[in-house]
């Protein structure tokens, strides 16, 4: 196919060109009536490319294929057989290639690292998770995604699953063995979900782990505003082979999408899948060469220490690892992540991506260069000669072993989130069983899910961590002095 054309950005060139006067929605009419202030802070340009896509970008009826046109390009550009652009991020996305895989009262085998995305997913479909543990890296407090095996041995144990769900890579980098797990699946004639949020790179360049359709998945979810150049939401979603019908994945993403779609996101999908298809190599090799150095550079800095190879695949790890995420374990410090991450941003102006217990990241793109990562750098550098600044008064803060992370799934997560419940202080919430979702931010991996029995361990891990910095964005109490749990 010709990836010199980019069908929403000629079709939006050519509604600027011609001067349509349109007489429907967005009200603003291409900037005439938003407010001034807004226009002088975004720009009319961003103003007079929202428009609708039926009868604005396309007709009313879309015959011009423009949407149709882009889909089949970004298909062709990483080797998929069908493609569906997405504006309401990877969060729609998955949940659509979950539906198109289970319904009502049925399982699917589901790494219990997954997003909250695919939990609302469990809990709006009333789907059954069998939950399959990831790795766990004592020594650095770390989980990896989950090992082919235990894909293999919850299938085993549950033959009548109707697929299964893994997350790779991991918001560090890692990546799992997901053409083992494909094979797994396959040979019991089930489909294999990938959400790959963020991987979008991995199909432009040979240097990267294997990408999700090229080991053998049937469907990948990626979120192109991650780890690629599209616009925030701007999410794709891929389907192959034969197990999971086309027609009823796209049912199932019109039951979530807006029937008002943004042809702004629409327009950085095309431009991205068109970057991709004619520099990505050369861009990625780029990016691959500046991580490779500010990798080595931030190694030197006393107290602090880059996850590389060693760090993330092995035994009991991962299978490959992106070198993109420079995650960085500032544990020598004697800080947290949440108090270096507000430093870096308070001192510097540096906004890092992750932060945890000891680690923070700083996300790198093909958008990056010395003119950014050197400052980074210099941010950096000053962090470690503040080391016993940011050491002073550190709360206590309590992170359990792996196994202990884990806790009883004793109800469904949809009865447990609709069924009756209360809120009971957290000192008296152990052993009751949760109906809420509490999920550190980023990189939004749940601690606690609806019908989960609560444990000490992970309510203390949850306290001590607020006390520390962390962010618990969908906790009912966001000073967790209470936990709603089931009546």
């Amino acid at each position: 196919m010709d990836h010199t054309q980019a069908p929403v950005l000629e079709a939006l060139r050519r509604f600027q060109d011609q001067g349509e006067l349109s007489f429907t929605p967005p009200g603003h009419k291409q900037a005439r009536g938003a407010d001034p202030e807004a226009r002088a802070i975004l720009g009319d340009a961003v103003y007079r490319s929202d428009l609708l896509a039926s009868g604005g970008l396309d007709d009313r009826r879309m015959t011009g294929n423009v949407l149709k046109r882009a889909e089949e390009l970004m298909a062709d550009a990483v080797h998929a057989e069908h493609t569906f652009f997405t504006t309401c991020g990877s969060s729609l996305s998955v949940k659509a290639a979950m539906l198109a895989v289970a319904g009502p009262n049925e399982q699917l085998v589901v790494g219990r690292d997954v997003h909250k995305s695919v939990v609302s997913g469990l809990i709006l479909a009333g789907i059954e998770p069998v939950w399959v543990d990831p790795q766990w890296d004592g020594e650095q407090r770390l989980a990896h995604a989950p090992a082919p095996e235990a894909f293999e041995e919850a299938l085993e144990r549950h033959p009548e699953a109707k697929g299964a769900l893994v997350t790779s890579p991991t918001p560090y980098g890692s990546c799992t063995g997901l053409d083992r797990i494909a094979e797994i699946l396959h040979a019991r004639g089930l489909p294999l979900i990938v959400d790959e949020a963020w991987g979008a790179h991995l199909p432009f360049h040979p240097d990267l782990p294997s990408w999700a359709m090229d080991a053998g998945a049937d469907v990948c979810v990626t979120s192109v505003h991650k780890m690629g150049s599209g616009l925030e939401q701007g999410s794709v979603f891929h389907l192959q082979g034969e197990l999971i019908d086309p027609e009823t994945l796209q049912s199932r993403a019109d039951l979530f999408g807006t029937t008002s779609p943004s042809v702004l996101i629409y327009a950085g999908l095309d431009a991205w899948r068109r970057q991709m298809a004619l520099q990505g190599e050369q861009l990625l090799d780029e990016a691959l060469r500046l991580a490779a150095a500010v990798r080595g550079e931030i190694e030197k800095i006393p107290g602090l220490h880059v996850l590389g190879y060693d760090d993330l695949v092995g035994t009991g790890r991962g299978a490959d690892f992106d070198p993109l995420p420079v995650v960085i374990d500032i544990s020598a410090l004697g800080t947290t992540g949440y108090r270096a991450a507000d430093w870096l941003r308070r001192e510097h102006r540096v906004a890092m991506h992750l932060a945890d217990h000891r680690r923070i990241s700083a996300q790198l793109t093909y958008a990056d260069s010395a003119a950014t990562t050197d400052p980074l750098l210099d941010a950096l550098r000053d962090l470690a000669d503040h080391a016993g600044e940011l050491a002073a008064g550190v709360p206590d803060f309590v992170v359990p072993t792996g196994p202990e992370m884990r806790m009883e799934q004793v109800v469904r997560p949809r009865d447990a989130y609709f069924g009756p419940s209360e809120p009971v202080p957290v000192e008296r919430a152990t052993g009751r069983v949760s109906v809420e979702m509490i999920t550190p931010y980023p990189p939004g991996i749940p601690a606690v899910l609806p019908g989960e029995r609560l444990t000490e361990p992970v309510l203390d891990y949850l306290r001590t961590g607020l006390e520390a910095g962390m962010n618990l964005p969908d906790a009912a109490d966001p000073e967790l002095r209470t936990i709603r749990v089931r009546r």
